[in-house]
């Protein structure tokens, strides 16, 4: 069985053995993070001919600053190397439509595992940690079924059983705490400088432009939260349950945020007052 260093590397984006598949399978829309619109399955205007960006280093000054908060988990090369066996959709054309419709059925599979891998380095649930290996290792098996497969997958009803196991894991994790439960509340612009979030569940939560500065959300449940250009300065979410580099990246935060091991501290965090009072007014979860 993978250690759990060796798992949690497999669910790192490697851009440079995918065949650019986020820069092509997904749409855009002309907004504040992306700078043109783009239908699915059209290839962004600054893919090369080598599937690299031509405007990596200055994606936000160029009005890409979504392409700098997406995480595909992973999903991007297993698809290019693992699914397609290393074949591009420029190599192989008529397999396109079906890696584009992979390639999300993927991401979804190894958002999972992600969850999944840090679930089983929590102490608190030992208990069923057995149950969270054996999902993770089904989940692993349907990441190297066939494209048809794939795409025929029913990902919402796998989605269900293994959220039943990572909602126990939290609630083994926060057990004790007496934290807030705020599920899927509206927290969109929220007054939360310091607040004691420690251990609340804030699972499908709305914190949209929240001021979170010095905020403790230690064990905190933070799985499909809205984090988009939440001001986490000065935070700690060292010990927060679920959260992904894709939520961190859509925030704000400076030099005293603490975020998990596992996460890298975003490199536009240089600037991250201006970030955070960016206050997006949408809604969406990923």
């Amino acid at each position: 069985m993978p250690t759990t260093d060796q798992r949690r590397l497999a669910l790192l984006a490697d851009c440079g053995s995918c065949f650019g598949l986020c820069c092509v399978a997904l749409p855009f829309a002309a907004s504040s993070d992306f700078a043109v619109d783009k239908d699915a399955g059209q290839p962004c205007r600054n893919l090369q001919d080598d599937f690299r960006c031509a405007i990596h280093a200055r994606l936000r000054p160029s009005g890409f600053a979504g392409c700098t908060v997406y995480d595909c988990f992973g999903a991007g090369q297993k698809v290019s190397q693992v699914t397609f066996e290393g074949h591009s959709w420029r190599e192989r054309p008529e397999t396109a439509r079906r890696m584009y419709a992979v390639f999300p059925v993927m991401r979804q599979l190894h958002e999972l595992l992600w969850y999944l891998a840090e679930a089983l380095t929590l102490e608190a649930a030992g208990e069923i940690r057995p149950a969270l290996a054996e999902a993770f290792d089904r989940t692993e098996q349907l990441t190297r079924q066939s494209a048809e497969s794939l795409e025929q997958l029913d990902v919402a009803a796998h989605r269900a059983e293994v959220n039943m196991l990572l909602l126990r894991t939290s609630e083994l994790v926060r057990a004790g705490l007496g934290g807030t439960g705020r599920r899927g509340a509206d927290l969109v612009g929220a007054r939360l400088r310091g607040a004691n979030l420690r251990g609340a569940d804030l699972r499908g939560a709305y914190l949209i432009g929240a001021d979170l500065r010095g905020a403790d959300l230690r064990r905190a449940d933070l799985i499909g939260a809205d984090l988009r250009g939440a001001d986490l300065s000065g935070a700690d979410l060292s010990t927060a349950v679920f959260l992904t580099q894709f939520q961190v990246n859509s925030a704000g935060g400076d030099g005293a945020t603490r975020l998990p091991a596992a996460l890298t501290r975003p490199t536009h965090w240089a600037d991250a007052p201006t970030a955070a009072r960016r206050r997006p007014t949408g809604r969406r979860r990923r």
